[in-house]
């Protein structure tokens, strides 16, 4: 086996669910041992080693996947069993997991795609089953926990956020109260918004002519990226890695110039004009 040892901690029918306390101190062990685990209430085709207190001899497991019933043991023995395991089955060793990277909460997770919406850098994604996952994440950016934060679900966790929820610590009953008030993303980007925007140009450019001020409109996009920051705890730069409007405008002439100057050397192009005429070929 060349690939990292697939861990779910397993908490659905057959295995008694662990307390609050239990489940972050055992996932946090794991994952600062080295180890992919993911906590699930249903077990994958892809698990490998499955993680629960058992009852009733517990649920129905793919072949190639072992058990470890837990029960009484505290968080650096269930580490070692899992080194065990991993030895005997010759996966591949991850001495230090990545710094930072989002894991979904699939128990809370409802597939609304707020996060795919609204992360920049193509952390996420779907499977086959158009189920979101997080596909991408060596793309996230460190100390960046702003997906996290238009979850409306409280479903997105990273591991080594100082605080909780979000570092995967309990739910409490607040921070879901919280979580239901956020903004929908989807709604405010999907749509024909920017056809929205243009009409709302085109009868708004001669009343704003004379609030005209660059200098001014900088200073604030600058105070409202700062606020942004601020309220969603992203990095500077981050937010400074966006495009200024002076910057799409200048991509665009670039492109125009670009397309202007391969249809010049496009024989395509020169076949559709109009045929010389006798005045042009002087006769």
């Amino acid at each position: 086996m060349s690939g990292a040892l697939r861990i779910v901690l397993y908490e659905g029918p057959g295995a008694v669910p662990l307390a609050e306390e239990e489940r972050f101190q055992t996932m946090a062990a794991l994952l600062n041992g080295g180890f992919e685990v993911a906590r699930t209430r249903v077990v994958d085709a892809a698990a490998q080693l499955v993680l629960g207190k058992f009852e009733n001899g517990g649920p129905a497991l793919p072949a190639a996947a072992q058990r470890r019933d837990i029960s009484g043991l505290e968080p650096a023995q269930v580490v070692e069993s899992a080194r065990e395991t991993r030895d005997q089955a010759g996966a591949r060793k991850l001495e230090a997991w990545k710094p930072w990277f989002p894991v979904i909460d699939y128990d809370r997770c409802t597939n609304c795609m707020q996060c795919l919406t609204f992360c920049l850098f193509d952390v996420y994604g779907v499977d086959q089953q158009q189920k979101i996952t997080v596909q991408n994440e060596s793309n996230c950016k460190t100390d960046c926990p702003a997906c996290s934060r238009v979850c409306p679900e409280v479903a997105i966790l990273f591991p080594k956020y100082k605080n909780g929820p979000i570092n995967g610590d309990v739910v409490k009953q607040e921070d879901v109260q919280r979580e239901a008030m956020k903004v929908d993303i989807s709604a405010l980007l999907g749509g024909d918004l920017y056809g929205s925007l243009r009409s709302r140009q085109a009868d708004a450019r001669k009343r704003f002519s004379t609030e005209r001020d660059e200098s001014k409109a900088l200073l604030e996009r600058k105070r409202c990226l700062k606020e942004l920051g601020k309220q969603l705890d992203i990095p500077d730069e981050v937010l400074m890695s966006l495009p200024s409007a002076e910057d799409i405008s200048e991509r665009a002439e670039r492109a125009k110039a670009k397309l202007a100057q391969r249809q010049a050397r496009s024989q395509t192009v020169k076949d559709t004009r109009p045929a010389p005429s006798d005045k042009e070929w002087g006769i």
